[in-house]
Order: C-alpha cells, then structure tokens, then sequence
C-alpha cells in the first residue's frame, strides 16, 4: 500500500481510538485513499519482546489489538486500501514516522492511559505540535457528521488571521469543504479597545463598566472584514464552488469557533511556524479548539523550511 497519499489511524482499542478509526474509515473511502490502521505496542509488550529476544530466535509476539481491530473491521474494509502496523518506540514518535508521507494522521482526543476527567490527552497534545501532516482530533463525543453534503454533514470551520494564517491551512479548510459539499464559514477576530471609562481611574468593584461594542467601531468592523476578504479572494477564485460563510467576530475567535462547532463536521486551524519551545506551536485559539470543540478538528502544520543554505524563492 502507498503511504504517500495515506490515512493514518492511531488506535491503542480504547473507546476515543475506536471513534477515530469511524472517521478515518468514512474520511478514506470519501477520500478514495489507502488507510493505515497503526498502533504503538505497549511499553511492557515492547520489553517483553525485547528479553525474548535476546535469549536467542523466537517468533513475534502477536499484536492482539491490531489482530481485533481488523477482524472488527471485516466487511466495512470491502473497496477499501487497508492495511496494519504494529508499532515500537514511544507513542508520539511512531506516530509521527508512521505519517511522514500521509496525507492525514488521525487520532482521538484520548487514549487509554491518564485522568478520565482531561479532555484532551498529553499524546493527543504533543502530536498536535509535532505531525508532519494536519492532525484530525477526533473528540469521544463527536456529533457523528456524514461527509456526502447532506444535511447531517455539518460545514467546516475555518480560524483565520489574515495576515498570519498559512495558506496551506486555508487551501485545506477550502478543499474539505469542497469534498464535503458544505459552506466553509471563516471566522476572524478583531481587538477590541478599551473603555474610555477604564483608562481615566481604575472602575469601583460596584461600578459595572459595559464592554465596549462592535456598534461603537465600526471602523474597526470594516478594516477587519476588508482584509480577510482580500486574504481569501485568491482562494474563493480557485474554489468558485465553495459557499463562503464570512464572520467577524470581537476579541474571541476560539470562543466563536467552540460555539459554532456545535453544527459543524470540522474546524481547521494553524499551527504556529516554529517556537523554540514545542508546545507552543499549537497557539492559544488552536488550543481552546482542541480542549472544548464539539465536532473533530484539523491542526494543520506549516510546510517544512528548506535545507540551510538553499535559496527560499
């Protein structure tokens, strides 16, 4: 099977890996692409595996959660490129050379091991800073979208700041929209300024000073509709077929897409360029998505820089 074009599913057998797999199964047969269903064996089958092998020749341990899924998948593959990995190494890093030539890495939000009461899990987390494909984080309770364009597919979000989001977060958001038969709606956020009433003294604790509202900038309003407009031209041309749903909305981008993920089949957002410190590469908006969003979210990474010394245009 190509692993070029290839969905990767990260299952461990838990309940969140199982509703990840759903989806990969859907997003691979709509897609028309292979799919490799990949798990990382557990730390003590890896030891184990290990200690009997150095005592001389012995034949492989069997993977008992590949072996299940694939008997549980059965029928459901028919017309579908599937196939199975059993991985070693630590769960991120086989993950991440599993999907080094995927097109999707999909995984759900937790798996089996740390607190129940977490939303999202410290794996789930690092291969969001770390895939170099657009993750797909599948939340245990995911509305179940179909991906036909019916009225059950639900329309993709996009989180957009015009000048920093990457194009190839937007060109992603326009084609799953695109594959889907959706709208995609794009949601900007814009800084809303200070009360006037703030910046003479500091408000007595009984003085309820109210927020300053989109009606009182409008100027504000307007520059920031005009440059996302002009951020997403280029794409609407090459994707005339895409419904786009504009939204601009004050201070609170990742509030706005949470909310709206409620009807969505997908959110899509960026990931930073580069950070000195990995886990800031997934940003505040791309981290309040993963930790509250309703419906399965995309963290699309940038492309890779180029060799030292090679020229960039």
């Amino acid at each position: 099977m190509s692993q070029k074009s290839a969905v990767v599913v990260g299952v461990d057998g838990s309940e969140h890996s199982l509703r990840a797999l759903e989806w990969a199964l859907r997003v691979a047969r709509s897609l028309s692409a292979p799919l490799t269903v990949a798990h990382v064996r557990s730390e003590a089958l890896q030891l184990g595996s290990a200690r009997i092998s150095s005592l001389g020749p012995a034949p492989d341990l069997p993977d008992t959660v590949v072996n299940s899924l694939a008997a549980q998948i059965g029928p459901r593959a028919e017309g579908l490129d599937i196939g199975y990995a059993s991985l070693e190494g630590s769960i991120v890093d086989a993950l991440v050379g599993a999907a080094a030539r995927a097109r999707l890495l999909v995984v759900g939000s937790r798996g089996r091991g740390g607190f129940k009461s977490l939303l999202l899990g410290s794996n789930s987390r690092a291969l969001a800073a770390a895939s170099p494909c657009p993750l797909i984080v599948v939340p245990h309770e995911a509305r179940i979208a179909t991906l036909d364009g019916s009225s059950r597919a639900g329309r993709v979000l996009l989180g957009l700041h015009p000048e920093e989001t990457g194009d190839e977060v937007v060109e992603f958001a326009f084609r799953a929209a695109r594959q889907r038969g959706v709208p995609l709606q794009v949601v900007t956020s814009y800084p809303v300024p200070p009360n006037p009433v703030l910046l003479l003294a500091p408000p007595s604790p009984k003085f309820d000073v109210p927020p300053t509202s989109p009606d009182e900038t409008p100027e504000l309003v307007e520059e920031t509709r005009q440059r996302q407009a002009e951020r997403l031209l280029p794409f609407s041309q090459r994707h005339p077929e895409v419904e786009v749903q504009p939204v601009v909305t004050p201070v609170d981008a990742a509030g706005r897409l949470v909310d709206d993920s409620q009807e969505a089949g997908l959110v899509v957002v960026g990931r930073h360029r580069r950070h000195r410190v990995a886990k800031l590469l997934v940003g505040s908006v791309a981290n309040a998505v993963l930790q509250h969003a309703a419906c399965p979210v995309a963290i699309v990474p940038p492309p890779p820089a180029p060799p030292a010394g090679s020229p960039t245009d």
